[in-house]
């Protein structure tokens, strides 16, 4: 069931989402040769705990048998790693690409975004392969303003990927977001019969999603790791992944999780 949010609810989960965004700022400052991806996690749980926000991902899933828990306030993924990289002591290398994905509950609730970045400068391909995935997401939020149902975003999403000779990843969805950091509806970024009755909700005031696509280079088949979470491309080619936070209002859909210019972090603490 989709549980459609009223205006005093969206303005809550703002609050959220200008924390991540500032967290995605830390991190845009940090990222460059040398700097390793646990510093940058370090960084942001730092900041996290100094505005009193409650990470999503540590500890994710709570009390689930069989599977690790989440171990950091980021996922890192580097190169071919798609989602869910685990932050450690590896420095980052000049040509290298890292997707952080990031959330938090604020007053209890969710924001959620995620950004790759390059690491110095990087191959031209890999560098059109990140500006490609932001683009989709751009697509997608643009469509939000005069498509009634996702479906034909997400078949819009899939199709401009296929036209630049990627692939879309379709192991991972976005989703609704809320007081949980996943709630109905699942969001793809492509059409498939399995997904379509899920994938074809409305677009309507009050509809909260986290939208991201992720596009990989090669093959979109991936393989998880000994870790439990990491998950990279099967054939080791490089993947890109971006997100944010999507609002429908009665003026069209807003992003809840990047903030305008010039931002006021006094605005996270009211």
């Amino acid at each position: 069931m989709i549980h459609l949010k009223s205006e005093r609810e969206i303005k809550k989960m703002r609050q959220a989402g200008l924390v991540v965004w500032k967290a995605h700022e830390i991190a845009k400052k940090l990222v460059a040769p040398g700097v390793s991806t646990g510093q940058i996690n370090a960084e942001i749980e730092a900041y996290f705990n100094k505005v009193g926000a409650v990470p999503l991902f540590k500890d994710y899933p709570h009390h689930q048998q069989g599977k690790p828990c989440f171990p950091a306030v980021t996922c890192m993924s580097l190169n071919e790693e798609v989602v869910h990289g685990i932050p450690n002591q590896r420095e980052l290398r000049a040509g290298d690409i890292l997707s952080l994905d990031t959330g938090v509950r604020i007053g209890g609730w969710c924001g959620d975004a995620a950004v790759t970045y390059a690491v110095g400068e990087i191959a031209p391909e890999v560098a059109r392969l990140v500006r490609v995935t932001e683009e989709t997401f751009f697509l997608a939020f643009e469509l939000m303003r005069t498509k009634s149902k996702w479906s034909q975003i997400a078949r819009a999403m899939a199709e401009y990927v296929k036209d630049h000779g990627y692939s879309t990843v379709e192991c991972f969805v976005g989703h609704g977001i809320g007081k949980k950091m996943h709630e109905d509806p699942q969001v793809p970024n492509f059409v498939s019969r399995s997904l379509r009755s899920s994938g074809d909700f409305p677009i309507e005031p009050g509809l909260v999603i986290a939208v991201e696509p992720m596009v990989n280079l090669g093959t979109k088949r991936v393989k998880m790791l000994r870790d439990h979470w990491t998950q990279v491309t099967a054939d080791g080619k490089p993947s890109a992944h971006y997100e944010h936070t999507i609002a429908v209002t009665d003026d069209g859909p807003t992003l809840l999780t990047i903030a305008p210019q010039p931002f006021e972090e006094a605005l996270l603490l009211t």
